[in-house]
């Protein structure tokens, strides 16, 4: 049975309450143009009350030790457990993302919360020997106090708890500003906070578009993180107004990955893993493969290979489980990906398959582009060195893994990459050559797994990193602590003989 929702316009969660908005939008699946819910336009004043709400239960909620708030978050993931399937159904409603892809997401946020729960007991500081006697010496983790958490709408919930969970876990107490397009998976999961009983005002949802709610987040004083996933325009002028007032930033903004196909590859496993990495939610991924860097000997086996498996793949509404390619999220995208294909054809590269608005998709109401096959493309494209975040990708031939290494390094993201190769010394010559923030060996470009760092070098970010043990340092302030036992002023380096 097919999940619903139990009302038809939400409402921000702000102190623990549901607070109505006078001003709302719909909510649009796309992959039939059916409305589903409205969700509020909320104005400057909703980000207010939620900071004065936020600051004041931040003070308590510090005080609490770090194992006790970690037990809201095991609640939290058997909460998510329970209900994974609603919330994998619900997702597929807003996202579009094929069933068992969001199945996964909600698995990454249950697994997010079980981990990051279990930092509640391994905030660990330093002890250190002081170098003067009867002294001692430590460092440990402190909470910040509010922080501002602005998610996009391809990972609606799974982006949201690599973010809140750590925030959370470490003291703080979080303003969070969904994706509009998204925002069904926020409303969830406040309610499943609210249930596993964080204290009112630790999390609060704030729904409304980024010029107005972000931008009011972005420039008060008191927000003193802001976490951003989404464009690397909107990520570098988040940034200069943060950096103005010394404000604490991490920001995740996109890739142009990449999967290297080398002459002794396993063919076979790497056209899997390029179909996955190029098409899995309709290539509506930071990580997804937007090119194929192959080597001239294996190039046109590897294009007939990727056609015949290109030909077997479903497209149409997510909630169908035969169906693959799922929609894109909304007419703008599809614009943008139809361009990109022009400008690929105009750039010279030559159409190999798709390039097309999947028609039947259209005429049910949604948006649908069929998947995309370029070759002979040029490193210096644009289709090879600009986002396009869609179901295309390009294959460009290079005559051997040192300008296999150097392409994939062309460009100026630098999220995640793939090698395919039986070669051991290629394989680790690749860990240490590939400038990205994440590495896969005969895997695609996809797939992160939340224990471990996720983000990336140049365009990508900022240096900091969502998930695994590094999200900690985003969320919490380093505090040296000095304990002199010795009776006597004692003066570091001055004093030392």
């Amino acid at each position: 049975m097919t999940a619903t929702l139990q009302t038809k316009k939400l409402s921000n969660f702000i102190n623990g309450e549901w607070v109505t908005v006078d001003s709302s939008t719909a909510v649009i699946n796309p992959a039939n143009g059916e409305e589903i819910v409205q969700v509020p336009l909320s104005g400057k004043e909703s980000v207010d009350v939620a900071l004065a709400a936020a600051k004041q239960a931040q003070k308590e909620w510090a005080l609490v030790p770090a194992p006790q708030r970690a037990e809201v978050l095991y609640q939290v993931g058997n909460i998510m457990k329970e209900r994974k399937e609603r919330l994998s159904q619900l997702l597929t409603m807003e996202n579009g993302k094929v069933i068992e892809e969001a199945r996964g997401e909600v698995q990454e946020g249950i697994d997010m919360a079980f981990y990051m729960a279990g930092e509640g007991r391994r905030l660990f500081g330093q002890t250190t020997p002081a170098e003067l006697k009867d002294k001692f010496a430590m460092s440990q983790r402190c909470p910040v106090g509010v922080v501002g958490i602005i998610t996009p709408w391809n990972f609606p919930i799974a982006i949201a708890t690599w973010k809140s969970f750590p925030a959370i876990v470490a003291g703080n107490a979080v303003i969070w500003k969904p994706a509009t397009e998204t925002p069904i998976m926020a409303y969830e999961l406040a309610k499943i906070f609210e249930e596993a009983g964080l204290p009112k005002g630790v999390i609060n949802v704030v729904f409304g578009g980024g010029s107005i709610v972000g931008d009011a987040m972005v420039h008060h004083d008191d927000i003193r993180i802001i976490s951003f996933t989404g464009s690397n325009e909107t990520g570098r002028n988040i940034a200069a107004e943060c950096g103005k007032q010394l404000k604490k930033v991490s920001l995740e903004m996109g890739g142009k990955n990449a999967v290297i196909v080398m002459d002794d590859a396993d063919i076979d496993l790497a056209v899997e893993g390029i179909l996955w990495s190029a098409f899995g939610t309709s290539g509506q991924r930071c990580t997804a493969c937007s090119r194929v860097i192959v080597h001239e000997r294996v190039k046109e086996t590897l294009e007939e290979r990727l056609l015949v498996e290109m030909e077997k793949l479903t497209i149409g509404d997510g909630l169908d489980q035969s169906v693959k390619v799922g929609p894109i999220i909304n007419k703008s995208g599809l614009n943008k990906i139809k361009q990109y294909v022009e400008i690929g054809k105009e750039e010279g590269a030559k159409l190999l398959a798709g390039g097309f608005v999947w028609q039947n998709g259209v005429s049910q109401g949604g948006h649908y582009f069929a998947p995309t096959l370029f070759t002979d493309a040029k490193p210096s494209m644009r289709i090879a060195q600009e986002e396009i975040f869609g179901p295309v990708v390009s294959l460009i031939p290079v005559k051997s893994f040192e300008e296999a290494i150097e392409v994939n390094n062309g460009v100026s993201y630098g999220l995640s990459s793939s090698i395919f190769t039986k070669d051991v010394n290629q394989v680790f010559q690749a860990q240490r050559d590939l400038d990205t923030g994440i590495v896969y060996v005969n895997a695609g470009t996809t797939g992160a797994e939340i224990h471990l760092p996720f983000g990336g070098t140049k365009g990508t970010g900022n240096g900091h990193r969502d998930s695994g043990v590094q999200a900690l340092d985003v969320f919490t302030e380093w505090k040296a602590v000095y304990v002199d036992y010795s009776g006597k002023l004692q003066r570091a380096q001055i004093d030392v003989d």
